[in-house]
């Protein structure tokens, strides 16, 4: 959606909303400016600033990769008018001190391994939002996020994170429930402008707190805007709760979906299964989980095209997109503070979902992470993951990634 289009979005989005504030009952309860002026002028700037460098060591005939960029976010946020309040963020990132060995996917240089940095400026988010009571609306480019990001994200930890083009509605009609609507127009993707992507998305999702947990059912029902029959249609459900066996704090995560992808001549179906369990010790926090992303005979492997992908299957970024044999992994973690910070340890052990004769072993994974804040702007960290293939015929190689950054938000 180009920043035009953006813009026809607000204004109707503003003559919308306008109206049905006449059947407010108090609308100077919301009303926290009296002019547009006061609330322009009372709004808020803030600054983000992330100074990577990453290195990956592939075992094959690419060169070692290596980048160090920087990444300057800048947001302005208005006060609120009438309810309604704006959110202007710009975004850009840069190779710095000419560290710049490695394949973005757009610079041209396919001789080394992929680091998916690619130098960009560009608007991050660009919205109106309306707020009253339960109900927020909000109309243009934006982060849009659901559950634990399996499904949809905003791909943070890349330094071009993902957002979004559309509108977005979330409404609690009473305690505990929430109802939340998105229809997104393009996929501003993590590899800047020139790999955006056209869509006709519908996001729907529904969460209720029990005294298991909260329970949420869904719906993504994905479309790429290019003139062809491409429906990914996903239905699930969730459950995220915890309890306790005696002292014992015991936290779960239970989830099944089923998905259909259709095309002019094909139409698959595939099923989504997550179970893990945690717990901690002596300040240990402890996690084992199954995840399966399942195929259809082989042929095909369940999607998420719109998830934050780094946060699940390994920090080695090697299953992005799922194999059509399907992927299932089963992961523990180990966690905890130290000197200040927070450490974490994860092992993988990744199979496929329907073995073939060349695919079975898609191999396993350990990651490492440790973080700490200096005061509450500063944040440093080293992060580590070391891939080990499996079968041959899996296409995969040995792989080892290595971060280490430096953030500053004010």
């Amino acid at each position: 959606m180009t920043l035009n289009k953006i813009s026809v979005c607000l204004s109707f989005a503003l003559a919308s909303v306008t109206s049905s504030m006449a059947f407010a009952e108090d609308t100077k309860s919301i009303q926290k400016n009296d002019t547009i002026a006061e609330a322009v002028l009372a709004g808020k700037t803030s600054i983000d600033l992330n100074l990577r460098y990453e290195t990956v060591d592939q075992d094959n005939n690419l060169k070692d990769a290596d980048a160090l960029t920087l990444r300057t976010r800048v947001s302005y946020k208005t006060g609120e008018i009438s309810g309604f309040s704006s959110l202007i963020e710009f975004e850009d990132s840069r190779d710095v001190f000419g560290v710049d060995g490695y394949n973005n996917g757009l610079n041209n240089k396919p001789e080394y391994s992929t680091i998916a940095d690619p130098e960009t400026t560009e608007f991050d988010q660009f919205l109106l939002q309306y707020k009253q009571d339960s109900f927020v609306a909000k109309v243009g480019r934006q982060i849009i996020t659901m559950n634990n990001h399996r499904f949809v994200g905003h791909v943070g930890w890349r330094q071009d994170r993902q957002t979004f083009d559309g509108v977005t509605f979330s409404y609690a009609p009473i305690e505990g429930l929430t109802l939340d609507y998105g229809y997104i127009t393009q996929r501003n993707r993590i590899f800047a402008e020139a790999k955006d992507i056209d869509s006709n998305d519908h996001i729907i999702n529904a969460s209720y707190k029990t005294s298991l947990g909260k329970i949420t059912g869904y719906g993504y029902l994905l479309e790429v805007d290019n003139s062809t029959e491409n429906g990914l249609d996903t239905f699930g459900i969730r459950l995220n709760g915890g309890t306790s066996l005696g002292e014992q704090k015991i936290t779960y995560q239970l989830e099944y979906a089923q998905q259909n992808s259709d095309t002019a001549t094909t139409s698959f179906s595939a099923d989504y299964m997550l179970a893990e369990v945690g717990t901690s010790f002596s300040g240990v926090a402890l996690k084992v989980g199954y995840e399966l992303l399942g195929s259809d005979d082989g042929n095909y492997g369940f999607s998420t095209p719109l998830a934050t992908l780094h946060k699940f299957n390994g920090w080695s970024d090697q299953f992005l997109a799922t194999p059509k044999e399907g992927l299932a992994d089963l992961y523990a973690s180990v966690g905890g503070k130290l000197s200040g910070g927070n450490w974490a340890l994860v092992y993988h052990k990744f199979d496929a979902d329907q073995a073939s004769a060349a695919v079975d072993d898609l191999g396993s994974e350990i990651d490492a992470v440790y973080s700490k804040s200096f005061t509450k702007n500063y944040t440093a960290g080293i992060k580590l993951a070391a891939y080990s293939a499996g079968d041959i015929t899996s296409g995969k190689v040995d792989t080892n990634k290595v971060w280490v950054w430096f953030n500053a938000k004010f």
